[in-house]
C-alpha cells in the first residue's frame, strides 16, 4: 500500500491569484492578491519563502507571524488565516492595497481630499496609542510601507515585523538591516551613550512625523527634508513640529496628539471624522441621536469618499432599518449611496429593503418612498412591482391625507409602465375613477387627470375608448380651473388616440363649451385645443386617405412610446402641485375651502340656502393676480403654473406653427389662488352612460362633475369673475362679453344630442325639487301616523296592570 504526502498548500482554502504581487512591507514579504476557494471572496495574503542562510529574515518574519495573528483592533491589519511550513509562511488577512499605490491611484482618478488623510492618519494615530497605552509595544516601523488601506478607504497599521516590548521583556529592539528603514529612525537612536532622555513612544511619533510627511510629499529621500513643511496643511503644521523635534522628550503622547488635532480648527475636527467616529460607536448610541445622524448625513454624502459611502455607510444604514427602528430618515441617505451601486449591487442590497419598506404603515416612510421612487423604479421588475409593490403602494388612494393621495397619483406615472393588465386596466382605473369624482382637493382631481393623459398609451384599446374622453370631459367641468386646463391638455396630449368620429361628435363639443369660460386660461388652451383638432380634421377632409395612418394608434394594443411626447404636458402636476397641496393642507387643515372662482348661481325655490363661506378679503383676478406678501411656496407654485401655456402638444403644434404665441398667465397666480381653495360642495350623480355600467357606483368616469346642488351667494365685497380685467392694464368701462354668461347654465334643459355620451346627467335642480317634496310626503305621512296612534290611546285610556288585552 503506498501513502502520498499531502500537500499543505494544496490543501489551505486560499489560493493566490497569478499575477504580480503589489508589493509589501519592506524586508521579505511579498503581497499577492487572492481569494477563499469556497466563495470566491477577495483577501490579502502575505508569502514568505524561506531562503537557505537567512535565519534572522525567518525568525522576524515567524514573529510577525505570531504578531498579527494575537494583535486584534480596527486599526491593525486584520489576520484571518494563515500557513506555516518548512519553505514558505503564508498570512491571510482582509483585501488591502499598500497606502503609496492607493494615494497615487486616487490622485490620477479624482484627486485626493483632505478629508481622506484626515480620517486615516487619525486611525494609524490611534492604533499607535493602542500598542504604546495598552499593550506596552513599540512598532518600530512606522512609514508608508507599513500602512494599507482597505476596500472602505480605511487605512490599517501593518509591517509588524521589528515590533518589541516597551518594557524590555524578551530583549531590545530587533536588528533591521534595511538600508531603507533606518532612514526612518530618529536621531537620539544613533547616540549610543544612553544619556538622552526620552519616552517610550517617542522612536514611533518621529516615524509618524515621517509618515505624513511623506503623505503629503512623496518618498522621503533623506531625514533633514523633514524640516521643509512642504505640502502640510497649515492647521496640522504645528502637530507636525512638535512630531520631529530633536526633544524626544517633547513628543506628544499618541492620545494627546489626537486630542491636539481633533480640537476646534484643527486638521482633524470635520465632519468626516466625525461621522466616522459616531459610526463606530452606533449601536451604543440613543435613539434620537441616531435619528439626528441620520438626518444630517445626506447633506454630508456628496463631499465623501464613493467608497467609504458604498462599504462603511451603506452597511450600517441597512442596519439601521433592519435592526434599529431607524424608519423613514435613513431613505434619503440610502437611496443617494445607492447612486454609487452597480446595477448587480442595487438588486442585492437596497431592493430587498425597498419591498420591505413599502409594506410598511407608517406614513412618513411611505410618502418618502413615493417622493423618491424614480431613483429606484428603474431597477424594480415588473413581477416585483405587481406582486409585492403595487398591492401596498394602492392603499394611499384611500388614506385620509391628502398628500399621499397625491404622491400615490404622481407615482403612477412611474409604475404605470411595469404593471400587468390586471392592475393598470382595472384596479388603478377605478381609483382614479373614484379620486376624480370624489376628491374634495382640487389639486388631487387636476393630478389624477394629468396623471391619466400621461399613462394613457400604456391602457388597453378598449380601456382607452371607455375612460380617456369621458374622463377628461369630467375634467372640463371640475369647479378648480387647473383642472379644467388638465381636461384640455389631456385630449390634447392623447390626440392620436381618437378617431375622427370621436373628435367631431365628443371632444369638439366639449372644448366649445369651454370657450365662454369664466377663466381665460382655460379659454386660451380651449382655442388652442380647437384649432389643433380641427386642422386634423381638416387634413384627412382634404385627403381621406390619409385616414388610416391618422387612426393606426387607435386600436393599438398599446403605444409605451407615446407616454414620451407626454411627458412635458404632465410637468406641472409632478413638479408643482405637491406644494399647492401641501400649502392648502397647512392654511385649512380641517375643513375644505370654498371655491370662489366659479360664478355663483341662485338657490332654487324651497331650499334652504348655506351659510356663506368666508373667503379672502382681498379679491384677485384672473388677469392680475396680487403678488405682494406671498411666501416663497406660493412663488413656487406660479412658476409652476406658468408652464402650462409652455407644454409641448407635440405633432399638434406643426399645424399651428403660424398662429400668435398664445398670452401667458400673467404672474400664474390661477395656481397659487387655486392652491388656497377647493370645492367644498363637491358631489357627483350618476349618469344612464352604458359604457362604464359594470364599474361600481361610487368608482364611475361616467358619472361626470355636476354642479353643486346649491351656490353660496357671494360674501359683501367680492368681486365676481365679469368685473376683472382679464386684458390689458388699463381698466375699461364696457361691459365684459362673458358677464352674462354661466359657467355651467344648468336652468334650461339641455337637448341630449351626445347619443350615449350624455355628460350633463340629470339637472340638479329638478333632483332638489323631487328630493325636497319626497322630504315633505314623508314628514306629512308621519304626523298623520303619530295623530292616529294619539287617538287611538285616547279611545281606549289606560291600561289596567295585569289586564289581557283582547281586541
Amino acid at each position: 500500500m503506498w501513502f502520498f504526502a499531502r500537500d499543505p498548500v494544496r490543501d489551505f482554502p486560499f489560493e493566490l491569484i497569478p499575477e504580480p504581487p503589489e508589493g509589501g512591507p519592506p524586508g521579505p514579504w511579498a503581497l499577492h492578491r487572492g481569494r477563499k476557494k469556497a466563495t470566491g471572496s477577495p483577501v490579502s495574503i502575505f508569502v514568505y519563502d524561506v531562503k537557505p542562510g537567512a535565519e534572522d529574515q525567518t525568525q522576524v518574519a515567524k514573529a510577525a507571524f505570531k504578531r498579527l495573528k494575537t494583535l486584534r483592533h480596527p486599526n491593525i491589519l486584520a489576520y484571518i488565516d494563515g500557513l506555516e511550513t518548512e519553505k514558505c509562511l503564508h498570512v491571510v488577512t482582509e483585501a488591502v492595497t499598500p497606502l503609496g499605490i492607493y494615494l497615487k491611484a486616487r490622485v490620477e482618478a479624482s484627486g485626493l481630499k483632505e478629508l481622506e488623510i484626515s480620517w486615516g492618519l487619525h486611525q494609524i494615530v490611534k492604533a499607535l496609542s493602542f500598542l504604546v497605552n495598552d499593550c506596552s509595544l513599540i512598532h518600530n516601523n512606522v512609514c508608508m510601507a507599513a500602512v494599507f488601506v482597505d476596500r472602505a478607504g480605511e487605512w490599517k497599521l501593518g509591517g509588524l515585523d521589528y515590533m518589541y516590548s516597551a518594557q524590555g521583556n524578551g530583549g531590545g529592539p530587533p536588528r533591521k538591516g534595511i538600508p531603507e528603514l533606518e532612514q526612518y529612525d530618529p536621531p537620539e537612536l544613533a547616540d549610543s551613550s544612553g544619556t538622552v532622555v526620552r519616552e517610550k513612544w517617542s522612536a514611533d511619533m518621529w516615524r509618524l512625523g515621517c509618515l505624513i510627511w511623506e503623505v503629503f510629499n512623496g518618498p522621503l529621500p533623506r531625514a533633514a527634508a523633514l524640516r521643509n513643511p512642504g505640502k502640510i496643511p497649515k492647521s496640522l503644521v504645528p502637530h507636525y513640529c512638535e512630531l520631529v523635534g530633536a526633544n524626544p522628550k517633547v513628543r506628544p503622547n499618541p492620545a494627546r496628539f489626537l486630542q491636539n488635532c481633533r480640537a476646534p480648527g484643527g486638521f482633524m475636527s470635520n465632519r468626516f471624522v466625525e461621522t466616522n467616529l459616531f459610526l463606530e460607536e452606533i449601536q451604543i448610541k440613543e435613539p434620537a441621536e441616531k435619528q439626528k445622524f441620520f438626518q444630517e448625513l445626506s447633506k454630508s454624502l456628496d463631499t465623501f469618499p464613493e467608497d467609504f459611502c458604498r462599504h462603511k455607510v451603506l452597511p450600517q444604514l441597512l442596519t439601521a432599518f433592519e435592526f434599529g427602528n431607524a424608519g423613514a430618515v435613513v431613505l434619503t441617505p440610502l437611496f443617494k449611496v445607492g447612486k454609487f451601486l452597480s446595477a448587480e449591487e442595487y438588486q442585492q442590497k437596497i431592493i430587498p429593503v425597498v419591498v420591505k419598506m413599502f409594506s410598511s404603515t407608517d406614513r412618513a416612510m411611505r410618502i418618502r418612498l413615493l417622493q423618491q421612487m424614480e431613483q429606484f423604479i428603474q431597477y424594480l421588475d415588473e413581477p416585483t412591482v405587481n406582486t409585492q409593490i403595487f398591492p401596498h403602494v394602492v392603499h394611499g388612494f384611500l388614506d385620509t391625507n391628502p398628500a399621499i393621495r397625491e404622491q400615490t397619483v404622481k407615482s403612477m406615472l412611474l409604475l404605470a409602465p411595469k404593471l400587468n393588465e390586471a392592475n393598470l386596466n382595472v384596479e388603478l382605473m377605478k381609483h382614479f375613477a373614484r379620486l376624480q369624482a370624489k376628491d374634495e382637493q382640487g389639486p388631487i382631481r387636476c393630478n389624477t387627470t394629468v396623471c391619466l393623459g400621461k399613462i394613457g398609451s400604456y391602457l388597453s384599446a378598449s380601456t382607452r375608448h371607455r375612460v380617456l374622453t369621458s374622463a377628461f370631459s369630467r375634467a372640463t367641468k371640475d369647479p378648480f380651473a387647473p383642472s379644467r386646463v388638465a381636461g384640455v391638455l389631456g385630449f390634447a396630449a392623447t390626440h392620436n388616440l381618437y378617431s375622427m368620429n370621436d373628435c367631431a361628435h365628443k371632444i369638439l363639443p366639449v372644448l366649445c363649451g369651454l370657450t365662454v369660460d369664466p377663466e381665460k386660461s382655460v379659454r386660451d388652451q380651449a382655442f388652442k385645443a380647437i384649432r389643433s383638432f380641427l386642422s386634423k380634421l381638416e387634413s384627412v377632409s382634404e385627403d381621406p386617405t390619409q385616414l388610416e395612418e391618422v387612426e393606426k394608434d387607435v386600436h393599438a394594443a398599446s403605444s409605451p412610446g407615446m407616454g414620451g411626447a407626454a411627458a412635458s404636458w404632465a410637468g406641472w402636476a409632478v413638479t408643482g402641485v405637491s406644494s399647492l397641496t401641501s400649502k392648502l393642507i397647512r392654511s385649512h387643515p380641517t375643513t375644505a375651502p370654498t371655491e370662489t372662482n366659479i360664478p355663483q348661481r341662485p338657490t332654487p325655490e324651497g331650499v334652504p340656502a348655506p351659510a356663506p363661506t368666508p373667503v379672502p378679503a382681498a379679491p384677485t383676478t384672473s388677469g392680475h393676480w396680487e403678488t405682494q406678501d406671498e411666501d416663497k411656496d406660493t412663488a413656487e407654485d406660479s412658476s409652476a403654473a406658468d408652464r402650462w401655456d409652455d407644454e409641448d402638444w407635440g405633432s399638434l403644434e406643426e399645424a399651428e406653427s403660424v398662429l400668435a404665441q398664445q398670452d401667458e398667465w400673467s404672474t400664474g397666480g390661477q395656481v397659487s389662488r387655486a392652491s388656497q381653495v377647493s370645492n367644498s360642495d363637491h358631489k357627483s350623480s350618476k349618469s344612464p352612460e352604458s359604457d362604464w355600467s359594470s364599474w361600481e357606483a361610487e368608482g364611475s368616469w361616467e358619472q361626470g362633475w355636476q354642479e353643486p346642488s346649491s351656490q353660496e351667494p357671494p360674501p359683501e365685497g367680492t368681486r365676481l369673475a365679469s368685473e376683472y380685467n382679464w386684458g390689458g392694464p388699463e381698466s375699461s368701462d364696457k361691459g365684459d362679453p362673458f358677464a352674462t354668461l354661466s359657467a355651467r347654465p344648468s336652468t334650461q334643459p339641455r337637448p341630449d344630442s351626445w347619443g350615449e355620451d350624455n355628460w350633463e346627467g340629470l339637472e340638479t335642480e329638478s333632483r332638489q325639487v323631487k328630493a325636497e317634496l319626497a322630504r315633505k310626503k314623508r314628514e306629512e305621512r308621519r304626523r298623520e301616523m303619530e295623530a292616529k296612534r294619539a287617538e287611538r290611546k285616547v279611545a281606549k285610556g289606560p291600561m289596567k296592570l295585569g289586564a289581557r288585552k283582547l281586541d
